[in-house]
């Protein structure tokens, strides 16, 4: 990669720490790095996969989530973009990616292009799993749900995004992942059987 997509990278890294500084529900810097992480490990076997695009839309995913910002149409996304002098085609192409992610808007939707698909399987792997798991609560605390209501968003979204993965490396991870989400949700009923 070029010298100066690096930097640009690097920056896009500053740029979602510090935007993300107060958030404690599971959509933070350390969420970002993760999905940013899982997206480069997947694209190692799509050698035609675009590395510039998927690693700027795995950063910005959630720049411009509407439960965290009250933003429009990719507002924080673009005002970073727009910073580092990148043309109109390649904002376009990171924005298209980071619209084509969200469970909530698509979820009976594949991405349109490669980048799509990785980027958003590695958001999906960040939901399940051990760190799915402690995502699922943190995020229910913050909001005052009850555990049985985040308990709920197992089955409503959880459980579902094994059988949604686009790649087969995230499908391969996602499949340990879910066996692990579902040995959790056995012991818990069973401590909660006993417990009664």
């Amino acid at each position: 990669m070029k010298k100066i997509n690096k930097e640009i990278i690097e920056d896009a890294k500053e740029y979602v720490k510090e935007l993300f500084k107060d958030n404690s529900d599971g959509h933070d810097y350390d969420h970002t790095i993760r999905v940013y992480n899982n997206a480069l490990k997947i694209s190692k076997s799509y050698k035609d996969a675009d590395i510039f695009i998927i690693s700027l839309a795995s950063l910005l995913h959630d720049a411009d989530d509407y439960k965290l910002f009250n933003t429009v149409n990719n507002e924080n996304a673009i005002k970073f973009l727009k910073s580092k002098n990148l043309d109109d085609l390649i904002i376009n192409k990171i924005c298209n990616v980071i619209n084509e992610v969200s469970f909530t808007k698509n979820k009976d939707k594949t991405p349109s292009t490669i980048e799509g698909m990785i980027v958003q399987d590695a958001d999906r792997l960040d939901a399940i799993g051990a760190i799915g798991i402690v995502r699922c609560f943190s995020y229910g605390a913050k909001n005052n749900r009850s555990y049985s209501s985040s308990l709920k968003h197992f089955d409503e979204k959880l459980l579902l995004l094994k059988d949604m993965m686009n790649t087969s490396k995230g499908k391969k991870i996602a499949e340990k992942r879910h066996k692990y989400m579902i040995e959790f949700l056995k012991e818990f009923s069973k401590e909660l059987e006993e417990s009664r």
